[in-house]
């Protein structure tokens, strides 16, 4: 039990995405503690080791690299999931790059779409038969207010993320009558290393401090703060949990009210 809730995580395979660091990382030690096993997937198998030799041994925590944009490298991916089922995915693998809507390169639109939609739908599509096959399964995109509101010079990454809400509504509703729920996340502005790049660059651009570029980014959020990773896992816990079987096709913002 963690924070109230009782957890139906004993046993099943989690496989999160960009698991390495930032929210990926908070995913995985929340959802070892409610007792799933899990295999994290990112491009460093580095990282991914140091995560993996955090988790308790009943974790049973498995390393797989992969590129989520590449088709066949994902296919052979969850060929390699231990047990063979994926019970429950967190497509949370994704980048954000910044340019104005008239400077946003052909490059640029293509990576966006690929790492943060194409990598969701492929990984989604790969442990969608093993789900089928169990008559359960969870399936957490985590997406981003920019995918719920948008946001000046991030265009790309926008339409990305409003692609993944878009392809989670979708999906979940041919999962719905199969034990299947499919939901997504969208946190506001989060403790990640992504945040500490964004305000650099604001500071290299603007001359501004580093404190001050910060409190702009917190000043999206109604309660005037930055969100933490943890706060973005215990949701996604909160979606894999029976209790919420029943919340299917949601985009859930976790971000002080900035989105309701």
């Amino acid at each position: 039990m963690v924070d109230g809730i009782v957890s139906s995580l004993a046993g099943r395979r989690a496989v999160v995405t960009g698991a390495a660091r930032g929210i990926g990382a908070a995913i995985a030690r929340r959802l070892a503690a409610d007792g799933a096993h899990l295999t994290l997937l990112g491009r460093q198998e580095g990282p991914l080791q140091e995560l993996a030799a955090e988790l308790p041994a009943s974790a049973e925590p498995q390393v797989i690299v992969c590129d989520v944009a590449d088709p066949a490298v994902v296919k052979l991916a969850f060929g390699k999931i231990s047990g063979g089922t994926a019970h429950i995915l967190i497509n949370n693998a994704g980048q954000a790059a910044s340019a104005p809507f008239g400077r946003t390169s052909d490059e640029l639109w293509q990576r966006m779409l690929a790492v943060n939609l194409t990598g969701t739908f492929l990984c989604a599509r790969a442990a969608l038969p093993g789900m089928l096959a169990a008559r359960w399964g969870r399936i957490v995109n985590i997406s981003s207010t920019a995918g719920q509101r948008g946001y000046a010079y991030v265009s790309a990454y926008a339409a990305a993320k409003h692609g993944v809400i878009g392809l989670t509504r979708s999906l979940a509703l041919e999962a719905a009558s199969k034990g299947i729920t499919v939901n997504a996340v969208c946190p506001g502005y989060t403790e990640t290393d992504l945040l500490r790049e964004s305000i650099d660059n604001v500071v290299a651009k603007t001359g501004r401090g580093a404190e001050e570029a910060r409190a702009e980014f917190a000043r999206h959020n109604p309660q005037e703060r930055i969100i933490q990773p943890e706060e973005v896992a215990s949701t996604v816990a909160w979606l894999c949990s029976s209790g919420a079987s029943a919340i299917n096709g949601q985009s859930i913002s976790v971000s002080g009210g900035e989105v309701m």
